[in-house]
Formats: C-alpha cells, structure tokens, sequence
C-alpha cells in the first residue's frame, strides 16, 4: 500500500487512528522525558553537593525552555499546517511549509546560542542563581549552548515526520538520543568525575545523534515530503503563517520559561536555595505525570488538522470527544496515586531529608487539581490541529502570563504564604484556564463541526 493511502486519516476508526499515532507518541514523550530528567536523577544524587547541584540545574531550565520555546515556533507551527497542506492533496505548498520552517531553526539556533553564551551570566543571577548556586548552572548551560542547534533541529524538525503520519520513526528520534544520554550521563558524571559538566556533554552528544536521524529520514526516500534546497528558499508570507500558528507553542514555552524565572527568584528570596531545589524536584515530576497526555493529544494533531482539511468534521468531533476522555481519566488516576506516594515520586531525584521535609506539603499545595490540565492539553491541540492560531495564542497566555505570573508576586505576600503562595499559583492557574480553554473549544469548534 502506498504511504499516502497508508496514512489516509479519513480511513478507520477515530480512535484507533488517534491511539495508532499516539502509542509509538507516548513512548516518545517517555523516552523523551526520561532524555530530559535523567540529568536531574543522577545529579540529584551526587554525594556532598546533591542539593546545590540540582538546583543550579534547575536555574537552567528557563534557558532550555527559551530554546524550546523556537524550536516549537517553526517545528508545531508548521507540522500542523503541513498535515493540513497533506489532507488538501496540496503536496508543493506541504513541502515549502517544512523547508521554510528548517531554515528558520537554523537560523534562530544560531543566533540564541551567540546571545545566550554572551549574557549567560547575568541571566543566571537573574533567575535566581546564588554564589553558591551559579558555578553548577554555569557548568551546564556553557556546554548545553553549544549544542542547543542540534536541541532545535531534534526537536523541531521530528514534529514533521510525526505530521506525515511516521510516529514510529519520530519516536526512534527521541529514543536513540534518549537510549545514549542515560548510557552517557553515569560514564561522564560519575566515571570520568566531571559532574554536571559531565551530564551536559552526554545530552549534546545525543542531542547531535538525534538530529543527525531526523535529517537522514527527512532527505530520504521513505518520507513524503523531502527536505530540498528549493524547498527552504525563504517565503515570508510563508513563514507568517508558520509563525503565526507556531506562537501558541512558543508562548506556553516562553510563558513556562517566564513563569519559572518568577517563582525562583520569589522563593531564592522567601525561602532560600533549598526551596528553589524543592521546585526543581516538582517539575521533573510533572514532567513524568504529564508525559502520557501529551502523547495522547500530540497524536491527535495530525489526525485531527488532516480530516479538518478533508472536511470529515464529524471526525473531528469524535477525535476532540476521545482525546479530552482519556486525557482527563488518566491525568485524575494519576493525581491521585501522587498524593498517595508522595515521597516515592520525590525521592526519584532527590533522597536528602530536608528537601524531602520541606517537599512533600509543597507538592499536595503544587499538585492539587493536576487533572484540570488535561482539559487546557484538550482545548490548545484542537485550536492548533485546526489551524486557529488567534485562539491557541490566547489560551497559552490565560494560564502562564495572566494567571500564575501575577499570583506567583502576589500570593507570597498575603496572609504570611511566603514560599507557599508561590506553589499555590500552579492549581489556581490549572482550574480557572483549563476550564476556560476547553469551554471556549466547546462552544467556538465542537458546535460548529456538524456530522457529514
């Protein structure tokens, strides 16, 4: 069977197109958090320095988020349109739209890594490094920097085989630089003594392996559309609309990278290093427990934006109606076997008994209502499967910018929350945007998609 006929998303059933995608999606998005988190294990529980360690890592994630922020800019602004481009049978606008999206992570690479490297230490301090703190941060964004084109390109440019219905191939993506940076880390950390320098190193290197499969598939003969020189010839009207749909994932990642920057340097000043290694624990958490849903509503993307495209909108209402069932049942079982086990889940990166203390009331506080997400995962993949950019654009900003952001300065400061007001910003932000994005989804997409 040809691959176009193979990857007809108007064929079959909904949900089995759905789950066919996101299986080999979930893999990925656990290979791939295992890819991010791992670094945050193995020094979380390096002896004597464990605590100061992980939380000069955590003082990076801001920086990586940013990185994250373009590589989402051009890879889920322009998968997204491309999958639509493929349901239309509009096979030179599909192609265009993938090599004006590569050539605009190369260059945006680039340039972040010169910026970045420059200013990188009054940027640290900024997001709430310490004295004690920054060397370690410093030890890891030098060396991250240096390999953060082949971060983008990875994680970019994997987002189009994906598009193309190749979910299996994406996900050998993040596996192969996944499966070398857990061999890599404990070689370069603990064998050869060189700490968090050491884990840096590992994630470049597998970074680059990464990137190195995403080009070989996209030049070659198996996929539908292939990366061209003509292809990547620069179309700025082209690039608007890459942009345009993409700002939704650049927003969140930005906004997430915003939000980050506040609540370290809220709690570096109400509670200390040890509070902003606290946070950096609850965030490689919700990283794990947030993993499946994200796959689940990465996978409906291109099968939803395709069968919009084709016109099958009573498709797209039994796709939107699954995707927001299981994203909710499983971030709720999820919730609640957290709050179970809390010091389970924080001990996985971090076994000093004061953080553990000063961790667990924090996370009850961070992680109270985490089933509401699934219905702001829900709302934004719809609007950025459909193409509605505006709508996607808003919502990413409700819950970040508009929401956590201000309670985060705020909360700290009434009735003595200190370090507590700060946690409280996350569910706070979880139960007013979910809501309101997923609602809106409702009223201004599911009413409108009538059956064929």
């Amino acid at each position: 069977m040809p691959v176009e006929k193979q990857n007809d998303f108007t064929k079959g059933s909904i949900s089995g197109n759905i789950m066919r995608l996101a299986f080999p999606m979930m893999a990925a998005q656990l290979i791939n958090v295992l890819y991010s988190v791992v670094d945050r294990v193995y020094i979380g529980h390096l002896p004597d320095a464990s605590t100061l360690a992980l939380t000069g890592l955590g003082l990076t994630f801001p920086i990586i988020m940013i990185i994250t922020a373009f590589a989402n800019l051009f890879g889920m602004g322009g998968a997204p349109l491309c999958s639509i481009a493929r349901g239309k049978g509009d096979d030179r606008r599909a192609e265009r739209i993938m090599g004006n999206s590569f050539t605009m992570l190369l260059i945006t690479g680039v340039l972040l890594m010169i910026v970045c490297l420059i200013f990188k230490r009054p940027i640290l301090y900024a997001f709430g490094a310490s004295d004690q703190t920054f060397p370690y941060a410093n030890d890891y964004v030098e060396i991250y920097l240096c390999g953060s084109l082949f971060v983008m390109i990875g994680l970019g440019m994997n987002s189009f085989i994906n598009s193309q219905g190749f979910a299996k191939i994406g996900m050998m993506t993040v596996a192969l630089g996944a499966v070398v940076n857990i061999l890599l880390d404990p070689v370069f950390i603990f064998v050869f003594g060189l700490g968090v320098r050491g884990a840096a190193l590992a994630t470049v290197l597998s970074q680059l392996l990464s990137s190195l499969w995403v080009l070989r598939f996209l030049t070659g003969k198996k996929a539908i559309y292939r990366l061209s020189l003509k292809s990547m010839r620069l179309d700025f009207s082209l690039i608007g609309e890459i942009s345009g749909l993409g700002l939704s994932g650049f927003i969140m990642s930005v906004t997430n990278s915003a939000v980050q920057i506040v609540c370290n340097a809220s709690l570096q000043f109400y509670g200390g290093d040890i509070y902003v290694g606290v946070m950096t624990v609850l965030n490689s958490i919700r990283e794990v427990l947030t993993m499946p849903v994200q796959g689940i509503t990465n996978g409906a993307q291109p099968v939803l934006g395709f069968n919009y495209g084709a016109g099958a909108y009573g498709r797209v209402r039994k796709g939107i109606q699954f995707t927001a069932i299981i994203g909710v049942a499983y971030t709720f079982a999820a919730w609640l076997i957290l709050m179970l086990t809390p010091q389970a889940f924080i001990h996985i990166f971090n076994s000093e008994p004061e953080l553990i203390r000063l961790g667990v009331p924090a996370l009850y506080i961070y992680f109270f209502g985490f089933f509401m997400m699934a219905l702001q995962f829900s709302g934004q993949t719809v609007f950025i499967a459909l193409g509605k950019s505006k709508q996607a654009i808003f919502f990413s900003l409700l819950r970040k910018a508009i929401i956590v952001i201000p309670l985060t300065l705020f909360l700290p400061t009434v009735f003595n929350l200190g370090v507590n007001g700060v946690f409280l910003a996350e569910p706070i932000s979880n139960f007013i945007g979910g809501a309101a994005c997923f609602i809106t989804m409702m009223v201004t997409v599911w009413s409108k998609m009538k059956e064929e």
